[in-house]
């Protein structure tokens, strides 16, 4: 389906986003570190926004890759197991790309797995053949089958997959898995992983040659900054500069860090500053007690870890 020319004159950036469930908080705590500020409408079904020309959409996640399909909206953020199931399943029609993956957000992670009997030992290439295989997503898992030439019987089911084995209408399951209580529970295991899934940013395959552009731009470089900084702190440090290497080899995850020569330095027989540093690296790893004690022991003093609250590259 062709998108709207209504769409294309938009000077107006509008997000779709799960209107409820786990991935639905998580979205719009994203979007609010970025800067975004809303009006909400009486049904809080659309958020006006105000900081920014980015309007919300809050609607059903199956509906959102449609949406940007259909022009209703230009970007989304949903799971990537439903972008990916719509668009094999466009794929499969013979229907042109309308969508695509922008940019991982690292939260609402789980897996797409295959569920077998307990008793089952897992042999894919022997053991699917003929089989029944239950699963939300048939696109997805009937790709998986094609590529190894495993001829299976997919069975949809739009709920309650894991309880498949155990009415007798399949052998086994194919559905996502976060901690895989419910299938030990219906006395299921998880084996293999089809898809590993998070919340995804999703716009159109083309992207756009508007006005919308530009605001997309903007607010994409306003996420990575924030999805930079979740885990991120600012160390601060003194310590000899003979140290420095190994002091770095201690931090892997660091950006390339500012060092400052602090008075009383000079330089040795071979030209190179000797004396203390003081040093500055923002780090993306947690950093632990057992890090900062790693780097005491290895020269480093006055150790500081500081909170990014915000970062624009």
């Amino acid at each position: 389906m062709q998108r709207t020319a209504a769409a294309t004159e938009r000077d107006r950036l509008r997000i779709a986003i799960q209107k409820s469930g786990r991935l639905s908080e998580p979205a719009l705590a994203l979007l609010a570190a970025a800067g975004l500020s809303w009006q909400e409408s009486r049904d809080k079904l659309f958020y006006y926004g105000e900081s920014l020309p980015v309007d919300l959409l809050l609607v059903r996640d199956d509906d959102i890759p449609g949406l940007i399909a259909d022009g209703v909206c230009d970007l989304g953020m949903v799971g990537r197991n439903v972008l990916r199931e719509q668009a094999y399943d466009r794929e499969m029609r013979g229907a042109a790309p309308a969508f695509s993956e922008w940019r991982a957000l690292g939260f609402g992670r789980c897996r797409l797995m295959f569920g077998i009997p307990n008793e089952w030992t897992w042999d894919p290439q022997a053991q699917l053949p003929g089989k029944r295989i239950a699963t939300s997503y048939p696109a997805l898992l009937s790709r998986w089958l094609s590529e190894r030439g495993i001829p299976a019987d997919v069975v949809m089911m739009s709920g309650s997959v894991e309880i498949a084995p155990r009415l007798g209408q399949a052998d086994l399951v194919c559905d996502l898995v976060s901690s895989g209580a419910t299938l030990v529970a219906n006395g299921l295991k998880p084996v293999e992983t089809v898809l590993d899934s998070e919340a995804v940013l999703a716009g159109p395959a083309d992207g756009f040659s508007d006005v919308r552009a530009g605001i997309a731009d903007l607010l994409l470089r306003r996420l990575d900054g924030v999805m930079k900084i979740r885990d991120s702190k600012l160390l601060l440090f003194q310590a000899p500069r003979a140290a420095l290497s190994q002091l770095m080899q201690l931090l892997p995850d660091a950006e390339p860090p500012t060092v400052m020569s602090l008075d009383g330095g000079g330089t040795d027989a071979s030209g190179n500053g000797t004396g203390d540093v003081a040093l500055q690296a923002l780090c993306h790893g947690a950093m632990t007690w057992q890090r900062l004690e790693d780097l005491k022991r290895a020269g480093a003093r006055g150790l500081m870890v500081l909170p990014v609250e915000r970062m624009l590259a």
